[in-house]
């Protein structure tokens, strides 16, 4: 009994110590000068992390103005994170995607609009049954303009909803791509039970709130 009481006590001393650890981390990151991202071929770039990256990949990919939507990781303090050891919560990074859009179509402000409008904007570390640091919401940002438009869409929507919004705004630093099972996902595995089950309902929750700003909308 004595070695299961000394054994509890070291595993809360080390859970303790990686949360100072991770807390740390993060307040160094959060304090960082952002990294813009150049346009590309007349294309902008933007960085949002929202619960499984398969359904917010496929989400994104529904919005008129967007070329491609990649599952990454971002956010973290680890070098070349892959999928089982961001999963750990450990490496501080989130499941993320990388949104390549053409800004005279789709802007900026409209992006964080369609992040708000496709997740549970309460929900602390997770989104539904996938819970965990790797699966937080964190809307990051490249300049000064881009930080005001997310606070105040944040503070607005605090406001009318009367609680707390769950998202992170985080200067971004550099994404990583996934591994490339992980890419469009949702488009060729329509029938994987998770896609079924969670993906596809989500998608449509979304499609119910913004259908002028998808690009079957006609408009």
């Amino acid at each position: 009994m004595k070695n299961i009481f000394l054994l509890f006590g070291l595993f809360v001393l080390l859970s303790c110590k990686n949360d100072a650890q991770n807390k740390k981390q993060k307040e160094t990151l959060v304090d960082k000068e952002p990294v813009e991202v150049p346009l590309k071929n007349g294309k902008a770039r933007a960085y949002f992390a929202s619960g499984c990256f398969w359904c917010v990949e496929a989400i994104y990919e529904s919005v008129k103005g967007v070329e491609e939507s990649i599952s990454g990781y971002s956010g973290g303090h680890t070098s070349n994170p892959t999928y089982e050891a961001s999963n750990t919560g450990r490496t501080g990074h989130a499941e993320a995607v990388e949104i390549i859009y053409d800004p005279n179509i789709v802007s900026f402000e409209t992006l964080v609009d369609v992040y708000f409008a496709s997740q549970n904007v309460t929900q602390v570390n997770g989104q539904g049954n996938d819970r965990g640091s790797q699966y937080r919401s964190i809307i990051f940002y490249q300049n000064n303009t881009q930080k005001e438009i997310i606070l105040k869409k944040k503070k607005a929507l605090a406001n009318k909803l009367g609680k707390t919004i769950a998202a992170e705004v985080y200067p971004f630093q550099k994404f990583w791509v996934a591994e490339d099972y992980h890419q469009d996902y949702e488009k060729k595995h329509p029938n994987h039970p998770y896609i079924k089950a969670v993906s596809i309902p989500r998608l449509n929750r979304f499609k119910t709130k913004m259908p002028d700003v998808l690009k079957n909308s006609g408009h």
